[in-house]
């Protein structure tokens, strides 16, 4: 068991993850990095040091998920914070998007966020913090992100009602609404021309976010000093939200 705070960070391999595992390891937590990608979790953790560790999880996996919580509880403690930063998004026109393609990105973004929210609730300590990595897509629809659009506003309502259902137990859940944020997860827009140019001439501060931008907030969220906020989501996105997410589809036409 640890005498120290213990954090999980699923999806912590890369990105924002790995950004809010460095964030929160320099607090003095234990930090868990999980992620799908257990090689890259282990390699992370041991580049991190101190008191970091990680383990695996497929978030599309109840299995899984349910065995992540018990085996951190029973080594380390259980959690005082969790996090989770698991997504993926497959563009397509709702015309032409698979119905595999809708289904692999509503399990991990929407249904991984559900079975995070459940076994979180089940191991968390009372008073601790739950922080989901939500997406201005939430709240902004985009041509061509017709199921991302879909699963990260149901993120935003998971979060609101798993802070109704905890809120007796003094866990608050908040979520975060990144813009474009450079990690792995958007790099494939850097080869669509336009598109980046595009997106920062809709965000007022123009420019793209860095993960270690929105590790901040999360560190945030989880500290005392967010002692009275819950339920709550917090544009991150150098104020994307407030102008148009670029046309995609018209971009990658623009290719062909």
């Amino acid at each position: 068991m640890s005498s120290s705070p213990v954090s999980i960070i699923i999806g912590g391999a890369s990105g924002i993850g790995l950004a809010t595992a460095h964030e929160l390891s320099g607090t003095g937590d234990l930090v868990v990095i999980a992620d799908v990608n257990a090689a890259a979790a282990a390699e992370r953790a041991g580049e991190i040091g101190g008191q970091s560790v990680s383990a695996a999880v497929d978030v599309t996996s109840e299995e899984s998920v349910s065995a992540l919580f018990d085996h951190v509880s029973a080594e380390y403690g259980k959690p005082q914070s969790v996090v989770n930063c698991a997504g993926l998004t497959i563009p397509g026109a709702i015309s032409d998007l698979s119905l595999a393609d809708w289904n692999t990105t509503i399990a991990v973004c929407q249904t991984g966020t559900f079975l995070t929210l459940k076994y979180a609730s089940r191991h968390i300590l009372d008073g601790g913090s739950i922080v989901t990595i939500a997406s201005l897509n939430g709240r902004q629809p985009a041509k061509g992100m017709a199921a991302y659009c879909a699963a990260k506003a149901a993120v935003l309502m998971l979060t609101e009602v798993a802070a109704l259902e905890l809120g007796d137990r003094d866990v608050r859940v908040n979520a975060i609404s990144p813009g474009l944020v450079d990690t792995p997860l958007v790099a494939g827009l850097s080869l669509v021309p336009g598109m980046l140019e595009d997106y920062h001439e809709n965000t007022p501060l123009g420019r793209s976010g860095k993960p270690e931008e929105i590790a901040a907030m999360v560190a945030f969220l989880l500290s005392d000093k967010a002692a009275w906020i819950t339920g709550a989501a917090f544009d991150v996105n150098g104020g994307a939200h407030t102008r148009r997410y670029p046309d995609l589809l018209k971009h990658l036409a623009a290719m062909s």
